[in-house]
Parts: structure tokens; sequence; C-alpha cells
């Protein structure tokens, strides 16, 4: 995951809260948000070089996948939880928005755009799409979703998840909030902050 993310979503974060990153990776993440916050952190990774790399940084972590490993944890165990940049990994992403919701206050996701307008003129030209965000060779890529901002917006509604913060992220225009057709074409990294619908305590 990009560090550029990671003042955006401590943000979100409060002081010494339990904050739980799906998909965590090295524990970057985390091993920030417990200098600037003092969170308790947990991760979650299935590549046995990330857990390596948490356990040496002193960050939780549980070796498995993300679905496997949420449908453990308790209702209401995190007051945050990060997917960020995975979402288009995830085999069954509604069931994981779910269980995020169930186990944690506040989600919060992140993940690269298809729609972004660089990703669409590759495809016309006939080009598998590589960006910043979507670094990968199409026979060599983790994604098995493509996201867009627009169906993310529809999937929430039709799951009855409110939206209570959104921003739009591209090299020109940073942290933006745009909440319009626009974004999805101009935005490289959709950011999302999500509650069930009537929970908007921050």
């Amino acid at each position: 995951m990009s560090n550029e993310l990671y003042p955006l979503i401590s943000k979100f974060i409060e002081p010494q809260s339990r904050v739980i990153d799906l998909g965590c990776g090295d524990g970057e993440l985390l091993a920030y948000l417990k200098q600037s916050k003092s969170v308790h952190g947990y991760g979650i990774d299935k590549a046995f070089t990330n857990v390596q790399a948490c356990v040496k940084k002193g960050i939780n972590v549980f070796q498995e996948s993300i679905e496997e490993e949420l449908r453990l944890l308790p209702d209401g165990s995190f007051d945050a939880v990060v997917l960020s940049q995975t979402l288009q990994e995830i085999k069954q992403p509604r069931q994981v928005l779910s269980e995020m919701l169930r186990i944690g206050k506040t989600a919060i996701i992140s993940f690269p755009n298809f729609a972004f307008w660089t990703v669409r003129f590759q495809l016309l030209m006939g080009i598998t799409p590589e960006t910043k965000t979507l670094p990968f060779q199409w026979d060599d890529t983790p994604n098995i979703r493509f996201v867009t901002i627009r169906a993310f917006r529809k999937m929430c509604k039709e799951e009855g998840i409110s939206i209570v913060y959104e921003a739009s992220i591209d090299d020109r225009l940073p942290d933006l909030k745009i909440q319009s057709y626009a974004s999805n074409f101009w935005s490289r990294v959709g950011f999302f902050v999500l509650k069930k619908e009537g929970h908007h305590g921050h």
C-alpha cells in the first residue's frame, strides 16, 4: 500500500483505539498508526514474508485469509477496520464489508479505481492497464475484481451501508472531496469511510 494514504486514514482513527488492518502487508500502516495515534493494532495477512515483517516491527498479526479470520472475530471488537488497496483481491467483497462493520464501528476502505481515465485509455488502445496503483502485468496480478467508485457506491446503497466520508485521490487533486460522476473518471484511488446505517457517531 502506498504511504500517501496513511495521513488520510489516520484522520479517522481515534488515539489509543483498537484497529485491525486487513491485508496488512509488511505492517507499515499499523506501525505508522502506532507511532502517530498510539493505537492497539492488529493485522491479517496470508503471506509468510509479510507476517515476518510485521513481527519484526512488533505488530500483532494473524497469518490467515481475510475471509476466514473475520468469521472468527467477535462483534464490535475493533474501533476501526481498515481495508486499503486490497478490495480488488477479495473473493467475497459484500460478505467482507458486512463482516468489517460487524466487528468494527467504522470501516475505512481504499482501492484502485478501474474507471480512472488512464485505465480507460489503455483499454481503448488494446493495452492491459498499468498505473501507479495497478502496477501489475496481466499474467502476474493478484487482482480478481474490477472495482470502480461508482460501482462501490452502488454496492454500499444496496447493502444498507452509510458512506460518511469520501475522498477522490489523484496526483493533481490530492484529498479532494468530490461525490459526483466526475470522480469516477478522474480519481486514481477511491477512499471511503463507512458505517452501518443509523450509526453515524465518530
